[in-house]
C-alpha cells in the first residue's frame, strides 16, 4: 500500500510537471502531440543534435590551436628578423625605421591572434562543454522517464490482457456450467441431489464469470484512463522536455557561433589599427632623405680632383714621353689610391721586427697608437676616417659624454642631498656610507669632463683642418704652367722644371733633389706614426721582441716593374734592380716619387720611395 501510494504521488507530480508543460506548449507545434509515436527517432535525434555540438566545440578547440600555433609562429617571424647589432647603424634610414615598425605591429597583431584564441577557450568553448554536459544529463533523464512511463502503460495492458483472458476463461466456465445444469435438469435418471450439485456449480461459475467479467472492466477502465495520460499528458511532456532540451542546443549553437564571431569582431579594431599603422610605416618612407643620409653617412668630405694641366709634349726631349705618360696616369689615380688606403681594416697581427736602438722611437709610436685606438679598432680621434665622418663621430662621442656628464651630475646631486639628510638625521643612515660614493662620482665627473674637453679640442681641430682643406689655395693644382710641385712637411713647396729630373742616369741627382720622399711623401698620413719617414726599413724594435697591434699595413694598390736599377742614396728611399716586381702602395702624389713594397729575408716588408720614371706601374682595377 505505501508504495502504491508513493506511485500515486509521483505520477500526480508527473501529472503537474507535465501539465504545465502542455501549457507553455499549447500555442506551438509540440513534439509531445505531433510526434506521439516517434519516442524512439526522438531519442536518437538529441543524441544525434548533441554530437554536433560536441563536434563544434572539437572544431574550436583545433582552431583555439592554430591561432596559438599562427600567434606563436608570428612572434618567432618578428623575433628572427629584428635587426642586429651590426645592423643598428641603417636603423636612421626611413625605410628600416619603417621596417621595424611593421615588425612591432606585426607583434601586436601575433597578440591579437592570442586574445582570440584565449576568448574562445575560455568563453565559448567552456560554455559548449558545460551545455554539452547538461543536455546530456537531461536527455539521459527523459528518456528514462519515458521508459518509466512505457514500462508503467506496458505493465497495465499486460494486467488487462490477463484480466481479459481470464474473464473470457471463466465466461466459458460459466457457460459450460449452465449447459451442464440444464442437461441434468433435463435428465430423469438423476437423483435430486445430483441436480443440485451441477446448479450449485453453474451458480459458482456465473459468479466467478461476473467477478472476472467485474475484474476486466476494472482493468480496462484503469488502462484507458493510463493510456490516456500516458499519450495525451505524461509522455508528451516528456517529448517536450526533449523538444525543449534540443532547442536550447540548437539555441545554443547559435549563440555560440555568434559569440565566436563576436571575439573575432572585438579584435578587429585593433587589428585595423595594426594595419593602419603597417601603412602609416609604409607611407612615412621617405627615399628622398634616406639618400640624403647616404650622402652624410659616407660623404668623405674631400674635394673633387680638379683639372689635369695640358703638358706640351713638344717641348720636352722625346726619350721622356714614356715617362710622362706614366706620370700622368699615376696623378690620375692618386685620388682613387688615396681613398682605397683609406680603407684600413680591422686586424691582429704579431710583427717580429729586428732593429738597433736607434729604431726604439718605433716602437713608442706604434705602442702609442694602439693604445689611441678606440674598441672598434679606429683611432680616438678619429683621424683615420674623411673628414665629415671624423666630425660626425666627434659631434656623437661629445653628445655621448655630455649625456653621461648630465647623468652623473644628477647622481651625485642625489648623493649630496642623502648625505645632507643623513647629517641631519643620523638615525635614517650613516652618511660616511654616502661619502666613498660620493668621491667616486666626483672622480667619474671629472674624467667625463676631460675627455669632453679633450673630444672638444679634436672637433674643433678637425674644423679648422676642413676649413683649411677647402680654402682655394689648398685645392690649387700642383702641377702648374709645367712645373712640379713638391711638398715639404712644414707645408711648403717648391717648384722644379721637368728638365732632365727624371732621366735614368740622374739617380743620384734624383734622390738628393728636394723632390725626395724626405719632402713630401715621407711623413704622408699613411707612413707609421713616429717614422720621420716612413720607411720600411725603420719598423725595427729590439731584438727578441714582439707587440701585438691592430695597425694593418696599406693593401697594395697594384705591381710595378724597375726599368732601370736604383741605389738609394737619400733616406726614406729604397734600392731595386732592374726587372724586379714590386708593389705599389702609394700613387705618385705629383712629387715624381713612387711608394713601393718588397718582401724581405726576415719575413718581413721593405717599404720606401722609388722615382716614378724608373718603374712601370700595373694598377689593380
Amino acid at each position: 500500500m505505501a508504495s502504491s501510494s508513493s506511485s500515486r504521488h509521483s505520477s500526480n507530480n508527473k501529472l503537474a510537471e507535465s501539465e504545465n508543460a502542455a501549457a507553455e506548449n499549447s500555442n506551438n507545434m509540440s513534439w509531445g502531440t505531433e510526434l506521439w509515436d516517434q519516442n524512439e527517432n526522438l531519442g536518437i535525434h538529441t543524441n544525434r543534435g548533441i554530437d554536433a555540438l560536441d563536434k563544434f566545440a572539437n572544431f574550436l578547440r583545433d582552431r583555439v590551436t592554430i591561432e596559438t600555433e599562427y600567434a606563436g609562429k608570428l612572434r618567432r617571424l618578428v623575433k628572427n628578423y629584428q635587426p642586429k647589432k651590426k645592423e643598428e647603424e641603417d636603423n636612421e634610414f626611413t625605410s628600416m625605421q619603417a621596417f621595424r615598425n611593421l615588425l612591432k605591429e606585426v607583434g601586436d597583431l601575433a597578440g591579437q591572434r592570442e586574445v582570440v584564441s584565449e576568448s574562445l577557450q575560455l568563453q565559448i568553448i567552456q560554455g559548449v562543454t558545460l551545455l554539452s554536459k547538461a543536455l546530456r544529463e537531461d536527455r539521459k533523464k527523459c528518456l528514462s522517464d519515458g521508459a518509466m512511463l512505457q514500462q508503467n502503460l506496458t505493465t497495465q495492458l499486460s494486467s488487462l490482457e490477463r484480466a481479459k483472458r481470464n474473464y473470457e476463461k471463466a465466461y466459458r466456465d460459466s457457460e459450460k456450467a449452465v449447459d451442464n445444469y440444464k442437461k441434468a435438469d433435463m435428465d430423469l435418471n438423476l437423483s435430486r441431489a445430483e441436480v443440485e450439485r451441477y446448479k450449485n456449480i453453474m451458480t459458482s461459475k456465473i459468479q466467478q464469470s461476473d467477478d472476472a467479467k467485474n475484474e476486466y472492466a476494472n482493468q480496462l477502465q484503469k488502462t484507458n484512463n493510463l493510456q490516456q495520460q500516458h499519450f495525451s499528458i505524461l509522455l508528451p511532456a516528456v517529448l517536450s522536455r526533449l523538444q525543449e532540451l534540443d532547442e536550447k542546443r540548437t539555441r545554443g549553437i547559435r549563440e555560440f557561433i555568434i559569440g565566436a564571431a563576436e571575439v573575432e569582431s572585438s579584435v578587429a579594431p585593433i587589428i585595423a589599427r595594426c594595419m593602419e599603422g603597417i601603412v602609416k610605416a609604409g607611407e612615412s618612407i621617405n627615399e628622398k632623405e634616406d639618400s640624403f643620409k647616404v650622402i652624410e653617412r659616407y660623404q668623405s668630405g674631400f674635394a673633387p680632383p680638379t683639372d689635369i694641366p695640358f703638358e706640351d709634349l713638344s717641348k720636352l726631349d722625346p726619350d721622356s714621353l714614356q715617362d710622362h705618360y706614366n706620370n700622368s696616369m699615376s696623378n690620375h689615380l692618386t685620388m682613387r689610391g688615396t681613398m682605397s688606403a683609406n680603407k684600413i681594416k680591422k686586424r691582429v697581427g704579431i710583427f717580429n721586427i729586428f732593429g738597433s736602438n736607434k729604431q726604439r722611437q718605433i716602437i713608442e709610436a706604434c705602442i702609442t697608437m694602439k693604445n689611441s685606438l678606440t674598441a672598434d679598432g679606429q683611432k680616438e680621434d678619429f683621424s683615420d676616417l674623411p673628414p665629415n665622418q671624423q666630425r660626425k663621430k666627434l659631434q656623437a662621442k661629445i653628445a655621448e659624454l655630455q649625456q653621461k656628464i648630465a647623468q652623473e651630475t644628477n647622481a651625485r646631486d642625489g648623493l649630496m642631498k642623502m648625505k645632507i639628510v643623513y647629517e641631519a638625521n643620523s638615525s635614517l643612515g650613516n652618511p660616511m656610507t654616502v661619502e666613498g660614493q660620493l668621491n667616486e662620482s666626483e672622480h667619474k665627473l671629472e674624467k667625463l669632463k676631460i675627455d669632453l674637453k679633450k673630444y672638444q679640442g679634436y672637433f674643433e681641430r678637425a674644423n679648422q683642418a676642413q676649413v683649411a682643406n677647402n680654402s682655394p689655395q689648398a685645392n690649387r693644382n700642383q702641377l702648374q704652367n709645367g712645373h712640379r710641385t713638391s711638398r715639404h712637411s712644414n707645408g711648403s713647396a717648391d717648384d722644379h722644371h721637368d728638365e732632365g729630373d727624371d732621366q735614368p742616369d740622374d739617380a743620384g741627382s734624383l734622390s738628393s733633389s728636394s723632390a725626395s720622399p724626405e719632402s713630401g711623401l715621407g711623413t704622408s698620413h699613411t707612413s707609421l706614426p713616429g717614422s720621420g719617414q716612413g720607411s720600411a726599413n725603420e719598423n725595427a724594435i729590439g731584438e727578441d721582441a714582439y707587440f701585438e697591434t691592430e695597425v694593418e699595413p696599406l693593401q697594395p694598390l697594384g705591381t710595378c716593374r724597375a726599368l732601370y736599377p736604383f741605389e738609394a742614396s737619400s733616406e726614406g728611399s729604397i734600392p731595386m734592380n732592374e726587372g724586379e716586381e714590386l708593389q705599389v702602395i702609394e700613387i705618385d702624389q705629383g712629387d715624381g716619387w713612387t711608394r713601393v713594397r718588397r718582401a724581405n729575408d726576415s719575413n718581413g716588408w721593405d717599404e720606401g720611395f722609388v722615382p716614378t720614371s724608373y718603374i712601370e706601374c700595373t694598377l689593380y682595377a
